[in-house]
């Protein structure tokens, strides 16, 4: 069994039994004000797609990409239930990140590949929004991977998105009062100029 076939099993197997989407990631849901009225977007590692559902009922043409077949079959459903169009493709997206040029928004939520982060930002067309919200290693909680591989260090999404003119940042880190406020994750919004 090759790594990406291990990878897709697990990723399979993970969602067999989810019955429901679950909700857009926190940075979209609160943040729908500032999407084009019209556009292509696409939810990167999309797994049941609640990001690619909120996408669709904006009026954006709708893409989720997983590894997960099961995930993407499921979505689908989802999607026809709510009468939603989203066009799903099953894609390791670490092999294949987006071509050039070929989205107005794309949502990455918890998801992490540092390697084809310049192919993202590459990915937007000009104007467009890339809105990434991902575990970072300030956590407060034991939610999300436990691995630095898959935990952001502090800033690090300034820096590794800088060719993307800043529209919203939050990082809340270990300051204040730790049993409030949005700890375990790194929050962005840029626009491709």
């Amino acid at each position: 069994m090759t790594d990406s076939s291990a990878i897709t099993n697990k990723w399979d197997q993970r969602y067999q039994h989810k019955t429901r989407a679950g909700d857009p990631c926190w940075l979209l849901r609160n943040n729908l004000h500032l999407l084009p009225s019209t556009g292509s977007s696409l939810d990167v590692a999309c797994g049941l797609g609640a990001n690619a559902l909120c996408l669709a009922a904006q009026g954006l043409q709708s893409h989720g990409w997983d590894i997960s077949t099961v995930a993407l079959e499921k979505l689908t459903e989802f999607a026809q239930q709510q009468s939603l169009a989203v066009t799903t493709l099953q894609r390791d997206i670490e092999q294949q990140p987006p071509a050039a040029n070929s989205f107005d928004v794309i949502v990455v939520s918890h998801f992490l590949y540092r390697p084809i982060m310049a192919d993202l930002v590459a990915a937007l067309k000009p104007g467009g929004l890339l809105f990434y919200q991902t575990f970072n290693q300030n956590k407060t909680t034991a939610a999300g991977p436990s691995s630095a591989t898959y935990l952001l260090t502090p800033n690090e999404l300034l820096t590794l998105l800088s060719p993307l003119q800043l529209h919203f940042y939050r990082e809340d880190g270990r300051t204040g009062q730790l049993d409030s406020g949005l700890r375990d994750c790194s929050y962005f919004i840029g626009k491709k100029i």
